[in-house]
């Protein structure tokens, strides 16, 4: 069995060894790059599962790597596992808004990311194994073996972290979920976030739906469900 690809775009070089060490031992295919721009560029040619890619890499920042990651067809599923040494709330909002799955604060301890990253690369895989892989309403459809969102029969581009919200919404209509249980789904249960990240989220998931933005309904004090029939 293959082993999955993992990008290190990190330009602390030191750093850098000591998770191509880590995870090359814990069953990945490591490559790295120094700089955003390589980063790209290797993103683009190898097609790894997951990206760890720090904020604050030389040439390009990592924001606008994960930003063009997105925009393109071939790369926009890709995991983007965001590393920094900034701990703010603001950055955190910055990284998920440009599509992150998932933000890791400086310092940390690498063999609790090595399983933290097997442990997203496994509900990547499982994903693919459940039943009913299409479901629609209100025309709305999500396709999770094509990974495709079509609305009102047009394609709409969606981050890994807006099409796993949409879904889980999607698939029990009138159930009013929380915000933590959004995250737990949409961005993982090991993911430590603040609650607000995921209003980040849906504001930009009703936006790219457009005049289907209000199957989406807030639920005050609790979170959000999607319209029932």
């Amino acid at each position: 069995m293959s082993r999955p690809k993992l990008l290190v775009i990190e330009d602390d070089r030191a750093l850098s060894e000591v998770l191509r060490y880590n995870f090359s031992h814990g069953g990945f295919e490591v490559f790295q790059a120094f700089d955003g721009q390589d980063g790209l560029n290797q993103a683009r040619l190898r097609l790894p599962e997951v990206i760890l890619l720090d904020v604050m890499v030389p040439v390009l920042d990592g924001i606008d790597v994960c930003r063009k990651l997105r925009q393109s067809d071939e790369t926009r599923n890709l995991l983007i596992v965001m590393v920094t040494a900034k701990g703010e709330e603001t950055d955190q909002l910055v990284g998920f808004s440009v599509g992150a799955d998932d933000y890791v604060v400086k310092p940390f301890s690498v063999k609790v990311l090595v399983e933290r990253i097997k442990a997203l690369v496994r509900r990547r895989a499982a994903a693919t194994s459940l039943d009913d892989d299409v479901v629609s309403l209100h025309g709305i459809t999500v396709d999770r073996i094509k990974h495709r969102v079509l609305v009102d029969g047009k394609g709409v581009d969606l981050t890994p972290s807006e099409f796993r919200l949409l879904e889980t919404l999607l698939r029990q209509p009138g159930r009013a979920f929380d915000r933590s249980e959004l995250i737990d789904s949409a961005l993982g249960e090991d993911t430590l976030v603040l609650e607000r990240t995921i209003d980040v989220h849906v504001r930009g998931l009703r936006k790219k739906l457009g005049d289907r933005a209000d199957v989406i309904e807030t639920v005050r004090g609790v979170g959000y469900r999607f319209k029932d029939s």
